[in-house]
């Protein structure tokens, strides 16, 4: 060994002891300062330096939360603490308690995330991180979006979608034979092109859908990756997934001003948005004002993205919540073959109407008792952007992830919670929507209460009437099939895997 090759590794030697008592000291410093943030809370006694239980959660996500539901149930607070790379959290699980998370979204108390490290990843120009009368001025742009006539435009749209693929699987179906078919991976492709096609269908072409599906994929494995921002990691590829598909809606927002600045007719939701928004930016523009607020192209792109990330994976979990549900009780099954068959006929090749929805009242508690049943965003998370007093003898620490479960407050309150029971929405006598209405918190509450319920709600109705329509299926029922796992929302652990034939002679072809 030379002399400076000596000398190094004597200098390493020499520093080993330091090193160690550095370490040691951080894991001293990250222990005292989890445990001072835990307080009475129930948790892991000690944690792993910096990762915390983040391994756990990425691979178990159903296990991990189940365990932090078991604590908070268990402990009879209501509450649970965990720690995930280098982030304090506190698991809650009493509604009430959700509710106060909720009602408390600003600046100085809980910020909206959407996912633990959404910041990074759903970039700059998102509804979800914003507060006050900016937020208010920004909803009231969009509700129109989601006004009896746009919704009656997205109907028609959404069926025809619904009706291509169904005769896909079908097809599909009958080429593999006796062999069952799982249904998410298709559900997804289906509503993939669906929310493409109501949100901005005229100004995608077949290339841009192409890229659009590729780069939507990258953002979903990395939603459920470790949040390594480093080039060649799942978390970086979406990131960048997310900047392209933002910057794909900037331009289809760009296209549609120009479009109703010429007079056209609305025939999807960006429309029925720049319709209003063209016209304020004119009226600015003639007034030697500068445009209005959030009218920028990318920026309503960014926003756009939101509307598809929450329309897209939270229902197909629920189409696929609610073929498992219908073939688990027939007698269900039945009164909305009924129902639908009293109002609509695929033999009309007409599409069902908005009066024919409305008529559906039990269908639209079936489609209800499924979201409460299986909610599909199960955590909402929130980031405290100061202390909190969250309860009389617990306060949330500044920076501390709060994580309401929307999942676990869907079976308090409801009787015979375990049970899935349509008529807890569609009896008079009972009522248990207005009842409970304060444990059915699937589409959150507050001020960033999901603006899309109604649509969300149509779009399963219309699936489940087209579905049980048109085809005929049974369930593949194998040992714990129905268990919950995460993708990134809850679906059945086989993927709802059914056999499927067609029901009628002819496919509906409007």
């Amino acid at each position: 060994m030379g002399a400076e090759s000596l000398s190094g590794f004597l200098d390493i030697r020499a520093a080993a002891p330091f090193l160690v008592a550095a370490v040691a000291f951080y894991f001293l410093v990250e222990q005292l300062s989890y445990h001072r943030n835990k307080g009475p809370l129930p948790g892991p006694p000690l944690v792993v330096p910096f990762l915390g239980s983040v391994a756990h959660m990425i691979r178990d996500p159903t296990g991990f939360w189940d365990g932090q539901a078991a604590r908070a149930r268990k402990s009879g607070v209501g509450l649970a603490a965990d720690f995930l790379v280098g982030r304090f959290i506190v698991f809650i699980r009493d509604s009430e308690l959700s509710h106060r998370v909720f009602a408390n979204v600003r600046p100085d108390a809980f910020h909206l995330i959407g996912h633990p490290f959404g910041k990074k990843l759903f970039g700059d120009h998102n509804l979800i991180y914003m507060f006050g009368e900016d937020h208010k001025d920004l909803r009231r742009r969009i509700a129109p979006n989601f006004m009896p006539r746009a919704l009656s435009t997205y109907a028609a749209i959404q069926q025809r979608v619904i009706l291509t693929h169904l005769r896909r699987w079908l097809d599909q179906s009958a080429a593999e034979g006796r062999k069952a078919f799982p249904i998410r991976v298709p559900c997804r492709d289906m509503n993939l092109e669906t929310s493409q096609t109501v949100f901005v269908g005229p100004y995608l072409t077949k290339e841009a859908r192409q890229r659009f599906e590729r780069d939507y994929n990258l953002f979903n494995v990395g939603v459920m990756a470790m949040p390594v921002d480093l080039p060649g990691f799942a978390f970086r590829r979406a990131r960048q997934g997310v900047a392209r598909l933002i910057r794909t809606l900037g331009e289809c927002a760009r296209e549609s001003k120009a479009r109703m600045r010429a007079g056209g007719e609305p025939e999807c939701l960006v429309d029925y948005w720049m319709q209003d928004t063209v016209r304020d930016i004119d009226e600015a523009a003639a007034a030697g004002w500068p445009p209005p607020a959030h009218t920028d192209d990318e920026e309503i792109g960014g926003f756009l993205f939101d509307f598809l990330f929450a329309a897209q994976d939270a229902s197909t979990s629920s189409l696929c919540w609610a073929v498992s549900a219908l073939d688990s009780h027939p007698d269900v099954l039945a009164r909305v073959r009924a129902e639908v068959g009293a109002v609509w006929s695929p033999e009309s090749d007409e599409p069902i109407t908005a009066e024919q929805i409305l008529a559906m009242k039990y269908t639209q508690a079936v489609a209800r008792e499924v979201i409460r049943y299986r909610p599909p965003a199960t955590l909402v998370p929130h980031i405290a952007g100061e202390p909190f007093q969250l309860t009389e003898w617990y306060t949330v620490p500044k920076g501390a992830i709060v994580f309401p479960s929307v999942y676990e407050s869907s079976f308090q309150g409801f009787p015979d919670a375990d049970s899935f029971d349509p008529e807890r929405f569609f009896s008079e006598a009972r009522r248990e929507d207005v009842a409970f209405k304060r444990n059915f918190l699937a589409f959150g509450a507050g001020a960033h209460q999901c603006v899309g319920q109604r649509y969300a709600l149509n779009h399963l109705v219309l699936f489940l009437a087209l579905f049980v329509s048109v085809v005929d299926f049974r369930r593949d029922r194998t040992e714990g099939c129905d268990d919950p796992v995460y993708m990134p929302t809850i679906v059945p652990k086989d993927g709802c895997a059914v056999y499927l034939k067609p029901r009628c002679a002819k496919l509906p072809s409007f």
